[in-house]
């Protein structure tokens, strides 16, 4: 089993929630809703307007996402969704939670403020103007941003 922080299209009320929770797919369960220790850039970039997480540790802001439990065949589907390593690279790094919902760790719930660690997507391969673009806190397909997800499908 592994940690995975989403922050993007496969949270919990966005486009691709559905394939976290489609069982052909592996096994996922919601932990915790959390946010990154570090700041970093989430932007959202290229023809599809796609939410995309730079890999710049210090820049933009502190990521709110939610932290799931996946089982390895999860977790294979989920590097092949985000294109890994080509389009995304998956990184380990430390988050705050901020609601622990899940099951209890050794007995106890982290409290709101702890921190734990889990694995997320970021890229370190994108275009020189990405990094100054709009940089947004929590990735909703459906914000103010006014910027159209195009789905999978949509592409295909």
């Amino acid at each position: 089993m592994a940690r995975i922080f989403v922050y993007g299209t496969l949270k919990k009320g966005q486009p691709n929630y559905y394939r976290m929770m489609e069982r052909a797919n592996g096994r996922a369960e919601l932990l915790a809703s959390a946010c990154t220790a570090q700041k970093y850039p989430l932007v959202i970039a290229g023809e599809h307007n796609i939410p995309f997480l730079l890999n710049l540790p210090g820049q933009g802001h502190r990521v709110q996402g939610e932290i799931y439990e996946v089982d390895d065949k999860m977790l294979a589907f989920l590097d092949d969704f985000e294109g890994v390593p080509a389009m995304y690279q998956r990184t380990r790094v430390t988050l705050e939670v901020k609601e622990w919902v899940g099951k209890a760790e050794a007995g106890e719930r982290p409290a709101a403020g702890s921190v734990t660690e889990a694995f997320l997507y970021s890229t370190t391969t994108y275009r020189p103007d990405w990094p100054s673009l709009t940089r947004y806190e929590n990735y909703d397909a459906h914000g103010a941003h006014g910027l159209r997800y195009a789905s999978r499908e949509e592409r295909d």
